[in-house]
């Protein structure tokens, strides 16, 4: 039996670009948000992070953890419509949000107390991290996303080093 202190506890740069391509071989629309979100922003690492948070088009949900499982993730966490947190011994963490995207360009997630979050277009980007166009939720969109809830230590970080590569962008 495997113990707690072989078990991977980070999701390296090399399993997140793992992740980037495979989303850009399958063709799902997608971003990411969290530490990886906002280290796609600033163009580099900062920090250990412990999963990848991607938001996705749920339309291609099944095909997405198909793929994900064939790989060797396995569910630690199944909350969809919401989201799911899917493991890999090696690799880590994901956690996945599906977004229902409608042909008018507004997008909706499910809220786990019922009804759905109205996201705004202009929260969702696309920047360069080391030489990979990587789509991302927006300066604007990390911060209201990292709001409505109590910061771990880790978020005050990631958001300290979002305001000092954006400081124009800091309300």
């Amino acid at each position: 039996m495997e113990s707690n202190s072989e078990k991977v506890t980070t999701t390296s740069k090399e399993s997140f670009l793992m992740i980037i391509d495979l989303l850009n071989e399958l063709n799902i629309q997608y971003w990411i948000e969290g530490g990886w979100g906002i280290d796609a922003l600033i163009g580099r690492q900062t920090r250990l992070h412990r999963d990848i948070d991607l938001d996705f088009d749920a339309a291609v949900e099944e095909l997405l953890l198909e793929k994900l499982m064939g790989l060797g993730y396995q569910f630690t966490l199944d909350q969809r419509s919401t989201r799911a947190e899917l493991y890999h011994p090696e690799h880590g963490y994901i956690d996945i949000h599906p977004f229902i995207i409608n042909d008018s360009g507004t997008i909706r997630q499910a809220n786990s107390e019922g009804g759905w979050f109205e996201l705004e277009a202009k929260w969702f980007s696309q920047n360069v991290f080391e030489d990979w166009v990587i789509s991302c939720v927006s300066v604007e969109g990390q911060k209201i996303f990292h709001s409505g809830y109590e910061l771990r230590a880790v978020d005050q970080a990631d958001l300290k080093n979002l305001n000092a590569a954006f400081p124009q962008e800091i309300e």
